[in-house]
């Protein structure tokens, strides 16, 4: 499968960049999601702030709406398989981590699971600054193929949208920055440093000279 085919090649090259003895395939699939490898994870956050942050944060799309996708996660448990529900409940806990997946040495043996696809929601690894500061979430489907957004058609009662109207999105994102909630503080480093720059300083209409 191809899926398998490219997580092998990334751990291949990408094994300098990472800490020695780790091999588990759910730290490696975080690991890639995190750097950018299209991977069947999909990004999430806890914090409605960080949320807003990536619907208001490229002012090219500004003429547009923006939305920001609540999952209820604890409810989409209720439609896991029993041994994941079972993990669950063995650690207390709401959401997965890699550790607790381990279990589950191979992704052919997770996505076997059961029948009907379902939704599982992974705490990644703190790899770094950016994980930390954008609380980030994972959402896991048992296929490559399946996608999210279908599954949902099926389950409306587990998320909504929250639109953010285009005409509210400059001073969504000046409230924004005045909380700190920035490309500066959610990717730490010189790139997040000169993406703020990039946009903060960027003329209200960008098509001022």
């Amino acid at each position: 499968r191809m899926e398998s085919s490219i997580l092998r090649a990334f751990r291949k090259y990408a094994t300098e960049h990472t800490p020695r003895g780790v091999d588990s395939i759910w730290h490696w699939l975080a690991v890639a999601q995190h750097h950018g490898l299209p991977t069947r994870l999909v990004d999430w956050t806890y914090s409605p702030l960080v949320a807003l942050h990536f619907a208001t944060a490229f002012p090219a799309e500004y003429a547009q709406d923006g939305v920001v996708w609540c999952m209820n996660f604890v409810e989409a448990n209720r439609l896991l398989p029993k041994p994941l529900k079972a993990l669950l409940e063995a650690e207390s806990s709401n959401t997965f981590t890699v550790e607790m997946l381990s279990e589950f040495p191979t992704l052919r043996s997770f996505d076997a699971l059961a029948r009907e696809p379902f939704v599982a929601f992974i705490e990644p690894p703190s790899l770094d600054a950016r994980i930390l500061n954008q609380f980030a979430l994972f959402s896991l489907m048992p296929s490559p193929a399946t996608r999210l957004d279908e599954w949902l058609v099926g389950h409306p009662h587990l998320c909504r949208r929250v639109i953010v109207p285009a005409e509210l999105k400059w001073e969504v994102r000046d409230k924004l920055d005045q909380a700190n909630i920035n490309e500066r503080t959610l990717f730490p480093g010189l790139d997040g440093l000169s993406r703020w720059l990039e946009r903060y300083y960027l003329p209200r209409d960008p098509l001022d000279p």
